[in-house]
């Protein structure tokens, strides 16, 4: 769980992290298959947890679920051990934030941010006690009486937020709140959701599409893939040990080789690679056909040498050289088929010239053998 580090103004704010857990989990439309399907989950109290995967892989749908906008059709969702799978949404006590901030444009800030706890019978005084502490939380102190107009969006979805935790939810279901905002706003308000979610220490579950904002986020990263999860695990986790193609080209770039079992290991055209048992995804049986997976940043241009002995290689023609400031970024096409690969290079490294042929190698200890 998160250690919170709080003023003490702020002392109001939950400091708990509510237990979320999903067994056999599904939501069946009646249609070709369902929209979520069998899925088990365990998300700790305090965790920043993302959803992370392309539209309509079933993730804003089990977001839903949990927060009982969606019904399940088969599986238990439970907080910190209850089945609640059947109970409605307002009797959940979870906070919710949506992209579109649905402000009430007639109301200040301040009267916009108790709105929740008027609903829930809240006395005067621990209100404004609350609603002091939270608009501070959010740095939003001074602009209590300004209506959603006056303000900037990345302003109005401080106070979207503020709203949905000023009542202390057992959890903060969060649907892609920073889709409607710039870049440079969005990456700010990220690094403030971090900050927040250390100060209350509570459970957030956030949606989004984004793999680098599931990244910067994440405690951990529940990968989505056609109603199903693909993965769980830290970004780190899912960046460096793919478990299986999809994964591994939807986080990050990638070079990928396929390879097919050979008398003396497994090869594909002149990549030849050496299998380290700790690089081999669960589930690569050695009689099947696989992929070498190599992140860009781990490939290196063999130009005024040979490629290091029991080092995998390939032989490509280089295609464009970009200075990208913190790496010089190479594609070059295989010789042997018509696929592109990157590498990224540091900026001291020698520019390999456009159209001239070399080797590209890699250590066998920074590649992942994946599954299709």
């Amino acid at each position: 769980m998160s250690t919170a580090t709080h003023t003490p103004q702020a002392s109001s704010i939950q400091t708990e992290g509510t237990h979320i857990s999903l067994h056999g989990v599904t939501k069946d439309y009646g249609l070709e298959r369902p929209a979520v399907a069998d899925v088990d989950l365990e998300i700790e109290g305090g965790e920043f947890v993302s959803f992370l995967g392309p539209s309509g892989s079933g993730k804003t749908t089990t977001l839903n679920m949990i927060a009982g906008l969606e019904t399940v059709t088969r599986g238990t969702v439970s907080l910190d051990g209850v089945d609640v799978s059947h109970l409605p949404a307002y009797k959940r006590n979870l906070g919710m934030l949506f992209q579109n901030y649905a402000l009430f444009p007639h109301m200040t800030v301040a009267q916009n941010v108790a709105y929740p706890l008027r609903e829930r019978k809240v006395g005067r005084a621990e209100i404004k006690e609350r609603v002091a502490a939270v608009l501070e939380l959010v740095q939003l102190t001074g602009r209590e009486a300004a209506l959603p107009r006056q303000l900037s969006g990345g302003q109005q979805q401080r106070v979207a937020l503020a709203r949905s935790i000023v009542f202390n939810p057992r959890a903060l279901l969060l649907d892609e709140p920073l889709g409607a905002l710039d870049k440079n706003l969005r990456a700010a308000l990220q690094l403030e959701l971090r900050r927040i979610h250390r100060e209350v220490g509570s459970t957030f579950v956030f949606v989004t599409h984004d793999q680098e904002e599931a990244m910067t986020l994440s405690d951990r990263i529940v990968l989505f893939r056609e109603g199903g999860v693909e993965q769980v695990g830290t970004p780190e986790d899912l960046y460096q040990r793919p478990n299986t193609l999809f994964a591994a080209r939807f986080l990050g770039d990638s070079n990928t080789f396929r390879v097919v079992p050979g008398a003396d290991g497994v090869s594909y055209g002149d990549v030849s690679w050496a299998a380290v048992p700790d690089t081999v995804a669960p589930g690569v049986a050695g009689s099947q056909a696989a992929y070498v997976v190599v992140r860009p940043e781990h490939m290196e241009l063999a130009q005024d040498g040979p490629v290091p002995t029991g080092a995998p290689s390939t032989r490509v023609r280089i295609q464009d050289v970009e200075f990208v400031g913190s790496f010089l970024r190479v594609v070059a096409r295989s010789t042997d088929r018509d696929e592109l690969i990157t590498a990224k290079l540091s900026p001291g490294s020698a520019t390999p010239e456009v159209g001239t042929e070399v080797d590209l190698w890699w250590r066998p200890e920074s590649q992942r053998i994946v599954v299709p």
